[in-house]
C-alpha cells in the first residue's frame, strides 16, 4: 500500500512529507502536478477604488486559453525580492544553506512561486500602496487601507482572462498576518486562506505585556517604503500631536533611548513613521484592533488553515478551520526563501480552489509538531481535553517542585535590575537572573498547551518589567527555550471575564502604578508549548531582569525595552505566597494520533 502511495506521489512530482498521514491522503493522482512553464508579467499596475495605482508581479502558468485559480502574497517587503533569488537556491538543502549566508534576508517569505505556478496556480505579489513601485501613502504595517486595497486587487485578479475566479492567499509572517485581516473585508472571490503565523493581538506584539518591543524599530530598514506617513500625523491636529509627543518624551524608558528620542524629535514626524506611531500608542485601542486577528474573526466567512490556537477555539470563527503548526527548528520553519509546508498548502488549495478531495478535511482539525519527540501529531480540541494542569512551585534552593512545603515562610529571593542606560550591559549574558529547576526527570514528561506563571513579588519602584523563560535542559547542560512571557507591572490588572487560569488576559488600556514594597500577584501569560522533556532532562524557569536579544540583523534592536529605573525585585515563594508555574502536562496520547 505504501509503495503504491509513494509511486502515485512521485508521478505528480511529490514525496511523502513528515506532516502527512497515509491514512488520510486521498486522490493523490489528482494533486496538481508540475506541467506548465511559468509566464512572468512584471510591474503590472492596477488602480484601486480611490484611483491609486499599485504595482504587482504576476507569475502564471503558460497555457493559452486556460484559466487557473490564483494565490496572492501580500506584504510591504518588496515584491521584487520574492522572486529575485528563487533560482540557484534548491528547495532541498538550499534554503538551510542560504540561511547561514551573509546575504540572508528574513523577508523573502511569500512562498515558492515556481512550485505553485508550474502546478496550475497564478501567483501574484503586489507592492502595497506607498511601497516599492506603488503609488500612495504608507500608513504602517497592516494598516486598514492595506486591507481595502487587497480586496480590490483580489477582485481585479478574479476578472482576468487567466483566472477562474477562485483566489487564495499565501505566505509567512507579514504575508500570514495579512490574510485574516483581508478575509475580514470579505472580498467575494477570496475562497480560502492559509496563513503561516498570525497576529492574534497586535498590541501584545508592539508592547509585549505592556513593554515596548524594540523589534519593530528596525523594520524601517526592511520595509520597502517609498512614501511613509504617520497615521497620527493624518489623524491629529498639529498642536495635539505635538502635545502627545512631549508627553511620550516624559516616559523615562523612552527618554533613555536615543533612537526613540531621535524619532520623536523630528518635525514633521517622517523618520520611521511606523515606529513613531507605535511610540505614540502605548495603550491598547483602535490603532491595534484593526491589525489584530482576534478582532476580525466574526467577519471571516471562508475556510481557514492557520497557526492560531486561540482563534481555532473561538466560537466566533464559525467556518471550516484547521491548525497546522510547523517545527520551530532552524532550517525548517525559517527558511527564506520560504519553502517549508508548500506540499500542505498545495493540498489545502487543491481542495478549496480546484475542487479535489485531497483528504485534508478528513483529518483531525489540529496538526502540530511535538518537540522533544520530534514528530507530528493530530489533535481534536484546544486545550487538549486530557490535559492534567500541573503546578510547579518555586521553592528554596532554586528548585521547582510539585509539592508546596506547608507552613513554611521563607525570605524572598532578590533580583536587582541595573538599567543599561546607567550600567554597562553588553548582551544577554550580562543580565542578572534568578533560576529555578526540577531534578533530572525519571521519566519523559510531555507538555502541550498554554502556560502561565503566577508570581508573588514586590518592587521598590512604581513600575518594572517581569520576564520569564522556560527551558528544556539536557544532561550535558545545553538548553532549549520552549516558552516565554513578559508583563509590565503597571499592566497587571486582569480582565477576569476573559481570563482562564492557563491564559490570563490583562487590561492594557491603562497603567496602574505599583505601590513600592507592596506584594502583588503577577499573572504572566507565557507562549504555548509542545515539548517532551526526556529522561534525565530538567525543567528550568529563568526570571531575568531584562529580555534582551542577541545581536540581530536589524540595527538598534535590543529586544523588549529595559526599564530605565534601577529596581530591586523580591520574589516570594512559600505557603503564604505560592508562586508557581501552571503547566499543561499530557499523561498519554493514543497511538493513532501520532503520524507514522
Amino acid at each position: 500500500m505504501h509503495k503504491d502511495l509513494m509511486k502515485k506521489l512521485e508521478e505528480v512530482g511529490l514525496v511523502m512529507q513528515p506532516y502527512w498521514s497515509a491514512k488520510y491522503l486521498k486522490n493523490v493522482e489528482k494533486l496538481s502536478r508540475p506541467e506548465y512553464k511559468v509566464k512572468e508579467e512584471l510591474d503590472v499596475y492596477v488602480a484601486v477604488r480611490d484611483g491609486a495605482k499599485l504595482c504587482m508581479d504576476i507569475f502564471r502558468p503558460e497555457a493559452k486559453g486556460k484559466k487557473f485559480p490564483a494565490l496572492v502574497a501580500w506584504s510591504d517587503y518588496s515584491k521584487t525580492i520574492q522572486s529575485s533569488v528563487r533560482r540557484g537556491n534548491p528547495r532541498e538543502g538550499g534554503a538551510r544553506f542560504y540561511m547561514q549566508s551573509v546575504l540572508y534576508d528574513q523577508t523573502i517569505e511569500a512562498g515558492d512561486l515556481d512550485f505553485f505556478a508550474t502546478r496550475g496556480f497564478a501567483f501574484v505579489i503586489p507592492d502595497p500602496r506607498g511601497c516599492g513601485k506603488s503609488e500612495g501613502e504608507y500608513y504602517g504595517m497592516h494598516n486598514e487601507q492595506e486591507h481595502k486595497d487587497a480586496y480590490d486587487v483580489i477582485e481585479w485578479i478574479a476578472q482576468q482572462p487567466w483566472c477562474d475566479g477562485n483566489v487564495g492567499m499565501v505566505g509567512y509572517s507579514y504575508f500570514g498576518i495579512a490574510q485574516p485581516l483581508v478575509a475580514a473585508q470579505q472580498p467575494p472571490h477570496l475562497k480560502a486562506i492559509m496563513p503561516f503565523f498570525v497576529a492574534e493581538d497586535y498590541y501584545n506584539r508592539a508592547y509585549v505585556g505592556g513593554i515596548i518591543n524594540d523589534f519593530y524599530h528596525g523594520f524601517h530598514s526592511l520595509n520597502a517604503v517609498n512614501n511613509g506617513v504617520s497615521e497620527a500625523e493624518k489623524k491629529y491636529p498639529e498642536d495635539e500631536l505635538k502635545r502627545m509627543i512631549q508627553k511620550r518624551l516624559q516616559d523615562p524608558d523612552v527618554r533613555s533611548n536615543s533612537f526613540y528620542v531621535k524619532i520623536l524629535s523630528c518635525w514633521p514626524p517622517r523618520m520611521n513613521t511606523w515606529f513613531f506611531d507605535i511610540l505614540l500608542h502605548p495603550f491598547d485601542g483602535p490603532f491595534y484592533h484593526v491589525r489584530s486577528e482576534q478582532k476580525t474573526r466574526d467577519k471571516i466567512h471562508i475556510p481557514v488553515n492557520f497557526s492560531s490556537y486561540e482563534g481555532f477555539s473561538d466560537p466566533k470563527l464559525n467556518v471550516p478551520k484547521k491548525i497546522f503548526i510547523i517545527p520551530d527548528i532552524p532550517g525548517q520553519k525559517f527558511t527564506c526563501p520560504m519553502h517549508y509546508g508548500s506540499e500542505e498548502i498545495l493540498r489545502w488549495y487543491d481542495h478549496w480552489l480546484k475542487g479535489v478531495d485531497t483528504g485534508i478535511m478528513d483529518e483531525p482539525p489540529i496538526k502540530l509538531f511535538v518537540h522533544g519527540a520530534n514528530r507530528f501529531r493530530f489533535e481534536n480540541e484546544w486545550p487538549l481535553a486530557r490535559t492534567e494542569w500541573t503546578k510547579l512551585y518555586l521553592e528554596r534552593y532554586e528548585t521547582l517542585t510539585t509539592e508546596l512545603i506547608p507552613g513554611v515562610e521563607s525570605s524572598p529571593d532578590i533580583l536587582v535590575h541595573k538599567p543599561p542606560s546607567i550600567f554597562r550591559i553588553n548582551g544577554p549574558e550580562d543580565v542578572p537572573f534568578i533560576r529555578y529547576s526540577t531534578v533530572p526527570l525519571a521519566k519523559p514528561v510531555e507538555m502541550t498547551g498554554p502556560v502561565a506563571l503566577y508570581l508573588y513579588a514586590a518592587i521598590d519602584v512604581e513600575d518594572a518589567n517581569f520576564h520569564a523563560k522556560l527551558y528544556d535542559v539536557s544532561p550535558n547542560g545545553s538548553k532549549r527555550l520552549v516558552s516565554s512571557g513578559d508583563l509590565r507591572a503597571s499592566h497587571r490588572t486582569l480582565i477576569k471575564k476573559e481570563s482562564k487560569s492557563w491564559a490570563p488576559v490583562h487590561d492594557h488600556t491603562k497603567a496602574v502604578p505599583v505601590k513600592p514594597g507592596e506584594i502583588n500577584e503577577y499573572a504572566i501569560k507565557m507562549s504555548v508549548v509542545s515539548n517532551v522533556f526526556q529522561v534525565g532532562h530538567r525543567i528550568e524557569l529563568e526570571i531575568p531582569s531584562m529580555n534582551l536579544r542577541p545581536p540581530a540583523y536589524v540595527e538598534a534592536q535590543c529586544g523588549l525595552m529595559p526599564s530605565a529605573l534601577q529596581t530591586v525585585y523580591r520574589i516570594y515563594r512559600d505557603a503564604k505566597y505560592p508562586s508557581h508555574l501552571l503547566l499543561p502536562v499530557i499523561p498519554e496520547t493514543p497511538s493513532e494520533l501520532w503520524l507514522e
